[in-house]
């Protein structure tokens, strides 16, 4: 008489390609975020070139392009936080896509201004407050706690590598069909992520909200618990300067690339790609950079690193080859900087109990990205009134501030491991 072994079953999980609805997720995301890297460049495009926009009203576009994060992203936090999170993401995306598809039918009936391009980039970042944060807190209930670094990682590959095309190919697109048309191309792309969204199955439940709870009180509550933690403290202001001052250097890179150095779309747009390439290679590098360095010192070794990259690229951004040494180190600085970035959101998604996740997202998102329009002001104010140039420099300088928080917050720590 024979006897069979018993099948043991296997101790691998599966790989995150094979969890149905972390993969919808994940398309849906690529799809949409290659839609917006398009939209990145065909946006100020519009304003410099068809409506002839000035550095000061360029600025003031990237201003209401984060305004969303400035004026409504504590609340936001605290409405997620109250509804179905999926159920916000597909509402995002829809209005998102109805926003981007008016600008075509506009220019095509000319009537094309640039207040209707202001109000359409702050609509899509309102959307985007609403949707960025309701992302980030779904995404813990897709995959377990011991995956979410691999998790933010994949997508957040999948972002750069559709963010390395899509520049490029807006580029194209826009001097092919024009700007404005290429806008539809984004609006087609936030359909298509609805759709798969809609198609996710693990259940979306109504949070259990708090008796007597009112929207003051929540709010308060994600603010105090970010206050009181020394890591979440120290990332969120790091990322807040870091965006702030990289805001004031962006907002005027189209402005001194397609306005004053008269370069094409296409040159325009390799820059962006350069970047994204250079991301996609440090989403992929995250995970060793902190296994071989230690969490706390790899993301101090990332910001450091990073912002003497950009620093280094200033000088080279002009309409000859000097142009592809700063587009390298435009990229090499965004390969540093994504261990930052990467660990930034893991870290956050791991020390925030799941009923506060939109709330400690939603401030996160308040201060870092809140941070952007006002840099994108002073940017334009600098480009308007001293030069261009001279607030992509201001811009790059103060990117290395960004390091000061990261190395308070592990003074007098025998080990900066977190």
């Amino acid at each position: 008489m024979t006897t069979t072994s018993p099948v043991r079953p296997s101790s691998r999980p599966p790989r995150l390609h094979r969890l149905p609805d972390f993969r919808r997720l994940w398309i849906g995301d690529t799809v949409s975020q290659a839609g917006t890297a398009v939209t990145a460049l065909a946006l100020p495009l519009v304003a410099i070139g068809p409506l002839h926009a000035s550095p000061f009203q360029a600025g003031l576009l990237v201003t209401c392009e984060f305004l969303g994060f400035l004026l409504l992203g504590l609340p936001a936090g605290a409405w997620v936080d109250r509804m179905r999170r999926r159920r916000v993401m597909i509402v995002g995306d829809l209005g998102r896509a109805v926003l981007l598809a008016s600008l075509p039918v506009a220019a095509w009936l000319g009537v094309l201004t640039l207040p209707q391009l202001y109000g359409v980039a702050f609509g899509l970042s309102v959307c985007t407050a609403f949707f960025d944060i309701a992302y980030q807190s779904h995404l813990p209930e897709l995959v377990d706690d011991e995956r979410l670094v691999e998790a933010n990682v994949a997508l957040e590959a999948s972002r750069t590598v559709t963010a390395a095309g899509g520049p490029g190919a807006g580029g194209a697109l826009v001097a092919a069909v024009t700007a404005p048309v290429a806008l539809a191309v984004d609006a087609v792309s936030h359909l298509v992520s609805a759709l798969l969204l809609s198609r996710i199955r693990r259940p979306d439940p109504r949070p259990v909200r708090a008796a007597g709870a009112g929207l003051r009180e929540e709010i308060a509550e994600g603010l105090r618990f970010v206050a009181r933690d020394r890591l979440l403290r120290a990332l969120t202001l790091a990322a807040t300067i870091s965006n702030a001052c990289g805001t004031i250097g962006a907002s005027m890179l189209l402005v001194l690339l397609a306005g004053e150095l008269g370069m094409s779309p296409f040159l325009c747009g390799l820059v962006f790609t350069a970047e994204a390439l250079g991301g996609f290679l440090g989403s992929l590098l995250v995970t060793r950079v902190a296994a071989r360095l230690g969490e706390g010192r790899a993301m101090i070794a990332s910001v450091v690193v990073s912002g003497v990259l950009w620093l280094l690229a200033v000088p080279f951004f002009h309409a000859d080859a000097r142009y592809a040494v700063a587009c390298l180190l435009q990229g090499l600085g965004w390969t540093a900087f994504m261990t930052f970035k990467i660990s930034t959101v893991s870290l956050r998604q791991r020390l925030t109990p799941a009923p506060l996740l939109g709330r400690v997202n939603a401030t996160f998102r308040f201060l870092a990205w809140g941070s952007m329009p006002l840099g994108a002001l002073a940017g334009g104010l600098v480009g308007q009134y001293a030069s261009v140039r001279a607030a992509l420099w201001a811009g790059a300088v103060g990117e290395l501030l960004a390091v000061v928080p990261l190395l308070v917050a592990t003074r007098g720590r025998r080990a900066l491991d977190i």
